[in-house]
């Protein structure tokens, strides 16, 4: 780890516990950075296009959208650490069966096994909250936020490079295999104390079938839109039944003695904020990141617009703001203990705007947008470390995991549903007789990601003082 990290670690964090944990969620980043790099080489190894291709990412954010509550509540239940070890065994399993994959169904079934990944981070952030005080539990959650940050980074800048100097993807893949194998082989030594303070109760199951149901029609309409076309029957239906399954899980919460998730506890004025902050950060993190790379990307000479920038080159000007927020990931917890964490939040999301709004004024000229692109990820960085500690001590003891758990799937949504804006926003606007996107759409988007981040700042004013 980077000095800033091994810093922080000797305050107030035992690294007999952090250690493992950071161990865990780098390899969530790196696989999932990974693999997203590797979409077009994976395409053309299993022999498909582009609209089946597309299915490798959202099955893994469907598999995610029913995993990860899931596993939070039963780590909450059954302990955290056990959960840890299922999904650590199945996430080496979907490794497995991806590296050995001759078609592209083997291959998705793979990427399905792989859903808990998303889980590890809330399982982590619960045996942080069960076993260090509040000064440990925070400065824990920023170092986990930064370690994501950072694994994310590092496959994204890796992948493509060792593909073409291996001689392809499948290379990449047996190493993300020796890496899922590694971090299982971790979590079964005896380094990692179990959860001490279990909840009491049992697992809701009718609600982890509804919210399941329900994200997964979501997500999975919006994954299918741009290819399917948002008038077909499949996209259209999924879109009318994905309120209803939520409806239906929202009732059924409510009216649980032992709910999934805690509904109430949501809507409260401690955690309901950042749960919305969630979104907007997935809308801006996720989101963005693809209309980035299509500016970077896009040459000046025909779109009249862009930097035209090879492609090992974007992945190195991308990872640039991504260790900044890496940077100011793992010293939140030292600004918002000196701030507050809603003054500090406030602040990052007021960066974020300000850094949209520079682009916007300053597109023209490489190195004024590039500033405003770091200055966003400033603000990134103390947004996605911040968040889950807010939610984290907003919510009961014993649903750490759980309420960590639905932050997350807030911000795959929020990062889903900008994805899908944004190609058809790319779509309708065009350069005419191009198949170009036009200025326009650009500076619409940065519009847009602008606005919820300022409305972002001045909601988390709405929760208590810390």
């Amino acid at each position: 780890m980077s000095t800033v990290v091994a810093r922080s670690m000797s305050v107030s964090v035992p690294s007999a516990l952090i250690g493992p944990l950071l161990v865990f969620v780098l390899l969530d980043g790196f696989i999932q950075g990974s693999v997203v790099s590797l979409l077009p080489v994976i395409r053309d190894a299993l022999h498909t296009t582009t609209g089946p291709a597309m299915w490798i990412t959202a099955a893994q954010f469907l598999s995610a959208a029913v995993c990860v509550p899931a596993f939070g509540r039963l780590g909450d239940l059954y302990g955290h650490r056990r959960m840890l070890r299922v999904a650590l065994g199945s996430i080496t399993l979907g490794s497995l069966l991806c590296a050995l994959a001759p078609t592209l169904a083997l291959f998705l079934t793979g990427r399905v096994l792989l859903g808990p990944l998303s889980a590890l981070l809330p399982l982590s952030v619960g045996l942080v909250r069960d076993r260090l005080d509040t000064a440990g539990s925070r400065r824990a959650i920023s170092l986990l936020a930064a370690a994501l940050i950072l694994g994310a980074t590092a496959g994204t800048a890796t992948a493509g490079p060792l593909a073409s100097v291996a001689g392809g993807g499948r290379t990449v893949l047996w190493n993300l295999v020796v890496l899922a194998g590694a971090g299982f082989v971790l979590a079964l030594t005896p380094r990692i104390a179990e959860t001490g303070r279990l909840a009491s109760g049992r697992m809701d199951w009718k609600g982890a079938v509804l919210l399941g149901l329900g994200l997964t029609l979501l997500l999975g309409s919006i994954a299918q839109g741009t290819t399917r076309g948002w008038g077909s029957p499949p996209v259209v239906g999924g879109l009318l039944l994905a309120p209803m399954a939520l409806g239906l899980w929202v009732r059924s919460s409510l009216r649980s003695s032992e709910p999934l998730v805690d509904v109430r506890a949501m809507a409260s004025r401690a955690i309901a904020p950042a749960f919305a902050c969630g979104f907007t950060a997935g809308v801006v993190i996720l989101g963005g990141q693809g209309i980035t790379v299509a500016f970077l990307d896009a040459a000046p000479e025909k779109a009249g617009y862009g930097f035209g920038l090879p492609h090992w080159q974007i992945g190195l000007w991308i990872a640039v703001p991504a260790l900044i927020s890496f940077l100011t990931a793992g010293a939140s917890a030292t600004i918002g203990h000196r701030l507050g964490y809603r003054t500090m939040l406030a602040l990052a999301f007021l960066l974020v705007g300000a850094g949209f709004g520079v682009q916007i004024v300053g597109h023209a000229v490489m190195a004024t947008w590039y500033g405003g692109h770091l200055l966003s990820g400033v603000g990134v960085g103390l947004a996605v470390s911040g968040l889950p500690t807010v939610i984290t001590e907003g919510s009961p003891q014993d649903r750490a995991a759980a309420s960590t758990a639905v932050y997350y799937n807030l911000k795959t949504a929020g990062g889903s549903i900008a994805g899908a804006a944004a190609a058809a926003v790319f779509s309708g606007l065009l350069i005419q007789s191009t198949h170009q996107p036009s200025l326009t759409a650009y500076l619409l988007l940065w519009s847009v990601c602008g606005v919820l981040a300022l409305a972002s700042a001045a909601l988390i004013r709405l929760t208590p003082r810390t």
